[in-house]
Parts: structure tokens; sequence; C-alpha cells
């Protein structure tokens, strides 16, 4: 099911608002410059409970914060975010930014030097990641590091004509982390966990990308549906393992066991969050945790950029373990028009690149099509936005447009589908190592 929040334009009818500017990053900006200033800034939301972005001084933050902790099932999608989207409820955009910074935080992490003995690897040792990386008022301790492997063995004579960075099947690829902070806890009212992924930066992930066509889930993931197919590449970096390393999927597993199991008895929930390839793998993933744990607490999905991921047999069984699954999509942003294309089978006009499934259309063409493996569906709800006509972000360049912090300034500025764009963002400052990857 999609839901479309609104295509972003500018709008003024919040100038004369308590928000304000840290950094020259107004939305009526027309040069070249300004739009690299822009480019060259970072937006940090340091909590959700912010009270510099409180726009609407006539609330109470003791109100703001009773309201996330009493219908904060509500904000992880439980009712589909319903009446949350447009408007976009300031609860929920300040979830969806602090979520955003737990992808940051994955990227920030990352060592992307080729020439560095630690390359692929965690830059700072897992007590001490969040702190060292800038996050250090999340009230959440990372337990555990995730690694991502390749499936595709180059031959050897590539080995032996190419830089040993090239050929890195293993990386590190996010975190997990829990809510140990008693005031976050109560503020959120239950603990969280996350689990962060940063998106696309080895070589071999490259190739996992472009190995585009669905395949079939293995039978422990889809038990009850064995035509659930998904992106090849995607599931190869999920489940592909080696001698040394094991799998994500082994990872997530054995990590989801033991919180479950320590946390039995509180109200518990668990957000899995990515930007681009990381949002593909955050959709495995949860699909993974509501498969192989019955009595999973509810399951968010919180993705930035995400590709499509898999069939409609895909989505509809995750529909049916309760995953919940929020896509942030910059409709400016040809990452998430791919792999593939989708057939709609409803009255609905296609968008994004989908094509119309129509009524005369044969079932004998229908099925030569689905026979390319190349047949995707739209998973979850969607917020929709549009950097088009914010000049900052508005550079025909396909990496500003898929670039994490140019999702976090859409979130942060959007209102709604009659006003969808405040005309200045809460907070531009000094930019960090994002990429603007898969």
């Amino acid at each position: 099911m999609k839901l479309a929040a609104g295509i972003v334009r500018p709008c003024n009818m919040f100038q004369g608002s308590s928000i304000h500017l840290v950094n020259s990053s107004h939305c009526s900006a027309t040069t070249s410059q300004q739009s690299q200033k822009f480019m060259s800034a970072n937006l940090r939301i340091s909590n959700s409970w912010n009270p510099q972005g409180n726009h609407n001084p006539g609330q109470s933050l003791v109100s703001k914060a009773s309201k996330l902790r009493d219908k904060w099932m509500e904000f992880q999608g439980i009712k589909n975010w319903e009446g949350l989207l447009d408007p976009l409820d300031d609860n929920l955009r300040n979830e969806i930014l602090r979520y955003g910074e737990f992808v940051e935080a994955a990227y920030r992490c990352f060592d992307f030097d080729t020439a560095s003995p630690g390359y692929a690897t965690c830059l700072y040792p897992k007590n001490s990641m969040l702190d060292q990386c800038g996050f250090s008022s999340t009230g959440y301790k990372v337990t555990k590091s995730l690694h991502a492997t390749c499936g595709v063995q180059l031959p050897q004579y590539c080995t032996e004509r190419i830089p040993n960075w090239m050929s890195t099947r293993s990386s590190w690829i996010g975190y997990v982390a829990v809510c140990n902070d008693k005031s976050e806890i109560a503020r959120l009212g239950r603990r969280d966990v996350v689990v962060a992924y940063r998106g696309t930066a080895t070589s071999m992930e490259w190739v996992e990308n472009l190995r585009a066509t669905l395949t079939c889930l293995p039978s422990e993931m889809a038990p009850d549906n064995c035509e659930s197919m998904v992106q090849s590449g995607f599931l190869s970096l999920y489940t592909s393992s080696t001698g040394t390393h094991p799998s994500l999927q082994e990872i997530i597993r054995d990590e989801i066991s033991k919180i479950l199991s320590k946390y039995a008895d509180e109200p518990l929930s668990i957000t899995v969050t990515g930007h681009s390839l990381g949002a593909a793998l955050a959709t495995l993933t949860a699909h993974d945790i509501t498969t192989t744990f019955k009595h999973a607490p509810l399951v968010t999905v919180v993705s930035f950029g995400g590709p499509r991921v898999g069939n409609r047999n895909f989505r509809c069984q995750l529909e049916k373990n309760g995953t919940k699954v929020l896509r942030i999509v910059n409709s400016d942003d040809p990452i998430t028009k791919v792999p593939g294309f989708v057939f709609e089978d409803n009255k609905e006009m296609a968008r994004n690149g989908d094509v119309k499934m129509a009524g005369g259309l044969s079932k004998w063409l229908q099925k030569r099509v689905e026979e390319t493996q190349l047949v995707y569906a739209e998973i979850g709800h969607e917020l929709r936005l549009s950097s088009r006509d914010c000049p900052q972000i508005n550079d025909g360049n396909m990496a500003t447009c898929h670039d994490l912090k140019t999702y976090l300034h859409l979130v942060n500025n959007f209102v709604s589908s009659n006003c969808p764009l405040r005309a200045t963002a809460k907070k531009v400052l000094n930019r960090s190592p994002s990429t603007a990857f898969v």
C-alpha cells in the first residue's frame, strides 16, 4: 500500500515563526554557490525532544512528550500512520529525524579510507561508538556491530590484478543499539531497540547492487509463501558468510534473541533504519525478525532513499507478519525507482516509473513480464517529498538528490501537501562524511 504525502513546493507561511537559521539555508536562494554551501552543511537533530525545534510554541514540551509516550505505537505504525503524514505530525517528524541520526552515525563510524589498514571496518570501539562519532546524547548503547558479506567470489585472475580493497568481501555495515537511559525510556514509553545500516561503500557491495533480478527467499524466511521473492544482491549480502565471518542474518538473529530474552517483561519496540542499500537491508532484517520470532514486539522500518526490494508476494508476507514500513522517498531520487519496474493492478495512476496494469493487458503478457524476474512491488507506506523546488538541493545532481542530508532537510521542512515546505530550515551545521551512494 502506498500513501503519498504530497510533492514538496516552497511555502512561506512559517516565515514569521520561531524557526530560525544558524547558517544561510533559505529556500529562496538561487545561486549555485548557495547550493554548494547547503551541500557542505549538515543537518543535526540532537534529540527528538528538541526545545529549539518546537514550531508550535503554545504547546508545552511536557504535553508533546506525553503524547509520544502515550501513543508511541501509533508513531511506530500500528495504525499505518493514519492521520500523521499529511500534515506531518511534529512528533513523527522528530522520530524520523532521530532515526536518521542513527543512520548518520553508521556512516560516520565507517572507515572509507582505502589506504587504511582498517578499511571497511568500524573506526571506533563498540562501547564508545556513538560518543566518538558525535551522538552521545541519544540514550542508547551499542550492543552489537554488524558485518555484511558479499556472496560473489571474484575469479583469481581478477583478484591478482586489482588492489586488495576492491575485493574486500566482508565489511562493517551498521550496529544494534538498545535504549538504556531511564529518562529516555520514560519519554518514549518503551525500551526501543535500533538496528541501523549505512549505504553502499565497497566495490563488492556495488557488485551485489547490480544483481537486480528477483530470487526466492529461503524457506526459513518464507515458510508460508514460497513465491516471495527479493532482489538477489540484497539477499546475498544478508545471508552470505565466510569461514571467518558469520552472515548478517546470523548476527541479527543471535543478537535479537538475546535482547528479547533480556527484556521479555518490558514494553519493547524494534526499529530498523537505513539509507539506500541500508534501507533495503532494513526491510529484509525486519521481515526476518518477524518471521523468526513469533512473539516479536512491534517491528518498524524507517527507510531513507531505499531501492525496491521484493515482489508482491513479499509485500503480502510483510503485511501478514505485521511488519510496519515507512519509506521516506524523494521523488527526484532515481535510486527509489530501481531496480526493475512495477505493475499497478489498481485504478491509481502509475507514478515514479511504475507501469499501470491496463485492463486490456492480457494474462499471457503479464505472465511473460513476470518471468523476467524484474517485476517488483512498492512496499509499506510512503512519505513522498521532492527536492525539485528547493534551489540548494535542486542542482540536477543525482548524488545530491540521494544524499541522506537532503532527506533530513526535506523531512525537517515538510508541512503538508497543501503547504509542503517551511521557508527556512531549523538547523544547519557542519557536514559529516555521509555518502550519497546506493
